[in-house]
Order: structure tokens, then C-alpha cells, then sequence
């Protein structure tokens, strides 16, 4: 119990006003703790457990992070597998719908969703590259999801950005994220478009200077990574400007670096491997290629 209170007391002074992972037992770092994991939604927590646990243990838990007056509000998921998910407040009063800061930008969240929150944590070095990149880019940005990408970018000064995805939800928060941070619409497009039937419009509104691919690891119906990313891969000679760049990123633990980087040697020979990303500090992983990867590459000129 104590190594997990030291993380969050850890991760609590780190984040200050911002949102973090406050304890990542995936990254299996913290032996026997592997199914847990806490974030910090500021100014909730919210415990998501993916193995059942002992009750009396859970307890304990909760009412352990009692101690730290920051936390207004505690949200548990049980969301092991074969089970019924259980979602629910374990103290204070927690919303269906929040606010939450990350590199000086808003997002708009919903901390007791039972699936993802809104935005997705551990991409936070992978926006901080684009914010600090951005300046005058004209940018893609492929499963947009909430278009998190997008707000980083355009904070960063992006001259326009594209963002595509099939769910039309998403794309909906999307555009409240960037009505939350006072962008104008004309910098900005959404196309709640399947992409892989969307070539033609998306082309239409290029040339790029960066591409961002941020697909699911796996979505039945939508998207398969092992059959799929190489569809996407095979596109970026079209939509890549002269000089331009890519963020090949992928979350699977079964497919490592090798993985991207032999779909772009493959089908993008003129694209030049720069760097792998670094992910959060406090996503800590105890074999990194089994964790989060983010390639950048550059298209030789």
C-alpha cells in the first residue's frame, strides 16, 4: 500500500494544477500491482482496476487517499476481464463532465467514464513535441480520437489542422476542445470520415508538413494494427510535403519498434527514422517496448 501512496504523493507534486498518471502498475514496475492503475483529473482521482481485488483491500485503499486534501472526489472502474465493469464514486462528489489542464491547454473530460476518460495520458510527451513544433504547420492528424493532438497543435501556433475519425462523437468533443481554448474554426477541419474510404478528400487538403498516426492498438470492426497500419503507411508519399514529418504511434505491448519501423523502410524508403519519443515519467515501464511508442520521421528533401 505504501508504494502506492508514495506515487501518488510523487505524481500530486509533479502535476501541480495539471493532469498525470498518479500511479501506472501496468508498466509492470511494481510487482503484484500490475492490474492497477490511479489518474489524477484534477480535482479527481479515479482508480481503474483490470483483475478482481479483495474488497476489504480496495477499502483500504480508498480510504487511504483520503489523506491528500487535493482530491475532492474518488471514482473506482473494476474492469476485469470475464466481469461485469463496476464504475462508481467511492467519496466526494464527482461529475459527469470536467475540465482538466495539460501543457497549459484545456480538455474537456468525463472522469467516471468506465472506457477512456477523454484523453489519453501517456501521449502527453508526444503533444508536448507537437505544441513546441507546430509553428506554422499545416498538420494531419489520423484517429483523431478527442482531437487532443490537434489542440496541442494549434496552442503551438499550426497554421491549420486536419483531424479525422470514424466516431462522430469524438470528433464532437473535439470541436468543444477547441471552442474550450478559443481557436478560431478557420484553422481548423474535422471529418468524422472513415479513413480508409477518405483518401480522396483527405489529399484534397493537403500537402502536410506533419502527420500524426495515433491508431487504437486494436478495434475490432475499425482498426487492426498487424493488417492496417500499412494502409496507412503506403499513403504518406501523397500527403507528406517536401521536408515534411511523421509521428508513427502505436500501444500495443505485442509489437515493438520493429514493428513501424519495418513498415517504413517497406513503403517509405525516402523517410528518414529521427527519434523515439521518450513517454511520461510517470508511466514508468519495466520493458519500454512493450510500453507506448512514438517514432518520429522526416522526409529527406
Amino acid at each position: 500500500m505504501q508504494r502506492i501512496l508514495d506515487s501518488i504523493q510523487q505524481n500530486l507534486t509533479d502535476a501541480g494544477n495539471e493532469t498525470r498518471r498518479l500511479f501506472h502498475g501496468r508498466g509492470h514496475c511494481y510487482e503484484g500491482l500490475e492490474d492497477l492503475v490511479i489518474d489524477w483529473l484534477p480535482p479527481y482521482a479515479v482508480i481503474r482496476l483490470y483483475k478482481a481485488v479483495e474488497a476489504e483491500w480496495l477499502d483500504q485503499l480508498c480510504d487511504a487517499m483520503r489523506q491528500f486534501e487535493v482530491i475532492t472526489g474518488l471514482v473506482v472502474q473494476q474492469r476485469a476481464r470475464g466481469q461485469d465493469a463496476i464504475n462508481r464514486v467511492a467519496w466526494g462528489e464527482v461529475p459527469e463532465q470536467s475540465e482538466v489542464t495539460e501543457l497549459g491547454v484545456r480538455y474537456h473530460i468525463k472522469p467516471s467514464r468506465n472506457q477512456n476518460s477523454g484523453l489519453f495520458l501517456d501521449m502527453r510527451e508526444g503533444r508536448r513535441w507537437v505544441q513546441q513544433n507546430a509553428e506554422g504547420q499545416r498538420i494531419l492528424n489520423l484517429f483523431a480520437y478527442t482531437c487532443g493532438f490537434s489542440v496541442a497543435a494549434l496552442s503551438g501556433g499550426a497554421e491549420h489542422v486536419v483531424n479525422v475519425d470514424m466516431s462522430r462523437s469524438a470528433i464532437e468533443t473535439g470541436r468543444q476542445n477547441h471552442h474550450l481554448n478559443g481557436f478560431e474554426k478557420e484553422r481548423v477541419t474535422f471529418l468524422a470520415y472513415d479513413l480508409f474510404r477518405s483518401w480522396k478528400r483527405i489529399r484534397q487538403l493537403g500537402p502536410y508538413d506533419l502527420i500524426v498516426i495515433d491508431p487504437p492498438s486494436f478495434q475490432k470492426g475499425s482498426f487492426i494494427a498487424e493488417k492496417d497500419y500499412r494502409k496507412v503507411i503506403r499513403r504518406l508519399p501523397e500527403l507528406v510535403a517536401e521536408n515534411g514529418q511523421v509521428m508513427a504511434c502505436h500501444n500495443d505491448p505485442k509489437l515493438g519498434t520493429d514493428f513501424l519501423k519495418s513498415l517504413m523502410l517497406e513503403e517509405c524508403p525516402d523517410f528518414r527514422f529521427v527519434e523515439r519519443l521518450k513517454n511520461p515519467a510517470d508511466f514508468p515501464e519495466a520493458e519500454p517496448e512493450k510500453g507506448l511508442k512514438v517514432l518520429l520521421y522526416a522526409r529527406e528533401g
